[in-house]
């Protein structure tokens, strides 16, 4: 079990004995994006030592949030995932990243980054109301990395998928230049003509992208166009 404990008998408390401590958020955003073996844990939580790790991931295991568990073959490699509970932190941490979305810029030197957290940060700003009927194709880079995705619009708002599939259209930009794109602060051409971004397919299929997103509301959360 967590060594944090509040002496207060309040709910909150509660769940910030299970996730206040350091790095067991970040855990459990790693494995909201799908099971993960130790190592790869690990990779992605730069900083953190293999012995600290294991004790957030048993006190975790403890409160029935995590479970280890086994690939099926070919894989065949121990793994750790969510439970039914553990997934239902997911609401906290939407609202969570779009709050702190707002203190993402100025970027830190020294900061590590991994594409396929943009996943869950599409997820907190999609509109949960109607939007245009489209597949739009996303590949974040970063340096040598890179995460596909596919923005699919519809009467019930917006759905982020890994992979992409049936897209009329695909963007490819780093991070910040996708934020600057879907927030509306740079327009698509004019990051095109930047060579900060890329499109492959229709242009005018990319162009309804910030549509699908409610980024443009929120004017803190995106980086200066410069």
């Amino acid at each position: 079990m967590s060594n944090l404990h509040y002496p207060q008998f309040c709910a909150l408390a509660r769940a910030a004995e299970i996730i206040g401590e350091r790095w067991t958020l970040l855990i459990i955003r790693e494995l909201l994006l799908g099971p993960r073996r130790f190592g790869d844990l690990l990779d992605h939580l730069d900083g953190m030592s293999p012995t600290l790790l294991t004790a957030r991931l048993n006190a975790l295991i403890d409160c029935n949030v995590v479970r280890r568990t086994v690939l099926p073959r070919p894989a065949n490699a121990p793994v750790y995932e969510l439970t039914e509970i553990g997934r239902e932190v997911q609401p906290a941490i939407r609202e969570l990243i779009r709050w702190g979305g707002r203190f993402l810029f100025p970027q830190v030197a020294g900061d590590t980054f991994e594409p396929d957290w943009v996943l869950l940060g599409l997820d907190a700003i999609a509109r949960r109301t109607p939007v245009p009927d489209i597949n739009i194709g996303l590949v974040v880079t970063h340096g040598k990395k890179s995460a596909g995705f596919t923005v699919a619009g519809s009467d019930s708002g917006t759905a982020i998928r890994k992979g992409i599939a049936d897209c009329k259209g695909t963007l490819e930009a780093p991070f910040d230049a996708v934020l600057q794109i879907v927030g509306m602060r740079v327009p698509l051409q004019d990051a095109i003509a930047a060579r900060r971004a890329t499109v492959s397919g229709s242009l005018a299929a990319v162009r309804k992208l910030p549509l699908l997103f409610d980024l443009a509301d929120r004017p803190r959360i995106s980086p200066v166009a410069g």
